[in-house]
């Protein structure tokens, strides 16, 4: 039988998917067979003609466990999906019996296995299939991904304990995520302390990485539903920084960061002009990722020449206010896709240094 780790977490964007590919990336240089499964998959794709959630996909293509991917998103969740339960039109008894066949079946391939739930502990609930629920239908011992911080760790880690409590699932172990590198040894003991009384180890996980959570030019191309024009070679530049073009156009260039995306409206001709231009200097490319243009006058004859000359990747839209792309940009916590092989490869990097595999393979053999 596989070893099995239900990987759960205090909330969304905690760091379960990160955490699901660094394991399985440690896994495979320990089992011959590794395995993951997404049981209830609440953001479906369509992924070589299955539906499928997304996470799943992400596995699938990164490991190439793509023959397994069918049984890797045995339930996924369409809209309308949690009222048709009640309305009885959608039987949950089916959705429990695909997820168990499905995990039965990828037990008996894998020697290691990562089952990873969705969001926090009670997603899932309305369909009787909670994370806690489904951590004890399948018998698997929890991982359960946390913040990085103290006070509101342990509170919510408690909160979340009391439901797998309930449901008799064990969880043998918390890993802190995203914890500030300066505070990290610090942390790790108050939370190690907090938990003395309890039955769970401490698991330091990753530091906060500003480029893990931010996106790429092709992230907010398929965000803003908007072509790439120019350098399509760009599109998996990671964006560390978004500013509006809204000083002038010396202030702007003074003020640009590393890796920034700029929003500057159609009217702004010497701000473009000037930014096309900065483009093509050496010292200038790496703090220029692109541009996103609003506005719904058309972009001058002479300075759409430049912009395409210069081959800088834009964006264009005139639906939309630069109030609204700053909003829409910033508010966007970008998800790892098999497409970002940068921050594929730090997060498997990342592992390797921050995890001690067999002391975690240890803790869920028991």
């Amino acid at each position: 039988m596989a070893r099995k780790i239900f990987i759960a977490a205090t909330g969304q964007n905690c760091g379960k998917t990160t955490t699901s590919l660094s394991l399985l990336h440690l896994a495979r240089k320990k089992y011959a067979r590794v395995g993951f499964i997404k049981p209830l998959g609440p953001k479906p794709i369509i992924h070589k003609g299955l539906a499928v959630d997304k996470d799943a996909a992400l596995m699938a293509e990164i490991f190439g466990l793509r023959k397994d991917l069918a049984l890797m998103s045995p339930v996924v969740l369409h809209p309308g999906a949690t009222k048709q339960v009640l309305d009885g039109t959608l039987a949950v008894e089916e959705m429990r019996t695909k997820i168990q066949q499905a995990c039965a079946e990828l037990e008996r391939r894998c020697d290691f296995l990562i089952i990873e739930g969705a969001g926090h502990t009670g997603v899932g609930s309305i369909l009787k299939l909670s994370n806690a629920r489904m951590a004890r239908m399948l018998d698997a011992p929890v991982l359960m991904i946390t913040g990085g911080g103290l006070g509101n760790v342990v509170d919510s880690v408690h909160m979340n304990m009391a439901l797998f409590e309930k449901e008799g699932a064990e969880v043998r172990a918390i890993l802190a995520n995203k914890i500030i590198p300066e505070k990290r040894d610090v942390t790790l003991d108050y939370l190690r302390r907090a938990f003395a009384e309890e039955n769970l180890e401490v698991i330091g996980g990753f530091n906060y990485q500003p480029v893990l959570a931010n996106p790429t030019l092709r992230r907010i191309s398929n965000l803003l539903d908007l072509p790439l024009h120019g350098n399509q070679r760009e599109y998996k530049r990671i964006i560390n920084h978004v500013q509006i073009g809204a000083a002038s156009t010396q202030r702007v260039a003074e003020l640009l960061k590393e890796s920034s995306l700029l929003i500057v409206t159609s009217s702004r001709d010497e701000l473009l002009v000037t930014l096309a231009n900065m483009y093509q200097i050496p010292e200038y490319r790496s703090k220029i990722v692109g541009l996103v243009i609003p506005g719904i006058i058309p972009i001058g004859r002479i300075t759409q020449q430049i912009l395409d000359r210069s081959n800088i990747p834009y964006l264009r839209t005139q639906s939309h206010t630069t109030a609204q792309l700053h909003q829409t940009i910033t508010e966007d916590v970008s998800k790892i896709t098999a497409e970002d092989a940068e921050k594929i490869a730090m997060v498997e990097k990342l592992g390797e240094l921050r995890f001690d595999f067999d002391r975690v393979d240890a803790l869920f053999s028991r």
